[in-house]
């Protein structure tokens, strides 16, 4: 099946008003291009490298996303034109955003990536600690940062019922947070190729879907975040 069939398939398995990461990374600029060509302007890249030579290959209107980890001397790659960063984990990288975004002269969305899994391996904020950080008000000084919401990973597992409740959590955290930030803090990004209808009966209101669309991914030699 066509790359626009795929597409076309996940599209209509999606409430309305749900926005669709179409996570490209890996995959070539022709694939990409396919997407674009049948509507999907919103694409998700875990390597700021890749994202970089991508942009540069692609139309200008694309909204690109950052999905994966990102180390913190890697922002200034992406800082002149990514939409948005999923995956801030830190106060170190919030805070070289920030530095980054000044230098270019413009505002970045970004959603703050927490751990709701019961796994070492998953990066992202304890929400004690994250709530302990925010009564600091540092976002306050932050003019060039703009927190859209929160983004997180379930456990890797087949039991339904543990992903649901890391969903639950995740939406817990985010209605937790909320009046922190106002009304431009309306972002849940959860739930993958493989748990997605799951997200969505947690309340995502955005999904990063990449292998229903572009096919399997090779990962040889690459690091898997969530697609």
């Amino acid at each position: 099946m066509s790359v626009a069939r795929q597409l076309a398939c996940v599209k209509n398995c999606l409430p309305e008003g749900t926005v669709l990461v179409a996570v490209s990374k890996t995959h070539p600029v022709e694939a990409i291009r396919e997407a674009y060509e049948v509507g999907q302007r919103i694409f998700g890249e875990s390597r700021p490298q890749e994202l970089l030579a991508k942009y540069e290959a692609l139309p200008r209107d694309i909204e690109w996303h950052m999905i994966g980890h990102l180390q913190t001397n890697k922002v200034k790659y992406i800082a002149p034109f990514v939409r948005l960063i999923h995956s801030v984990d830190s106060a170190r990288l919030a805070e070289t955003i920030q530095r980054e975004a000044s230098k270019c002269g413009r505002t970045i969305d970004i959603l703050l990536e927490i751990r709701v899994a019961d796994e070492e391996t998953k990066s992202g904020w304890d929400i004690g600690g994250l709530m302990d950080y925010l009564r600091s008000a540092p976002f306050a000084l932050m003019p060039n940062v703009c927190v859209r919401g929160v983004m997180g990973i379930a456990t890797h597992t087949d039991d339904a019922g543990i992903v649901a409740r890391d969903f639950a959590e995740l939406r817990r955290c985010f209605e937790l947070l909320r009046p922190h930030f106002g009304a431009r803090f309306d972002t849940l990004s959860m739930g993958m190729s493989h748990d997605y209808r799951l997200a969505l009966a947690q309340g995502a209101t955005m999904v990063r879907i990449g292998s229903l669309i572009f096919g399997e991914r090779d990962y040889s030699g690459q690091a898997g975040c969530g697609a």
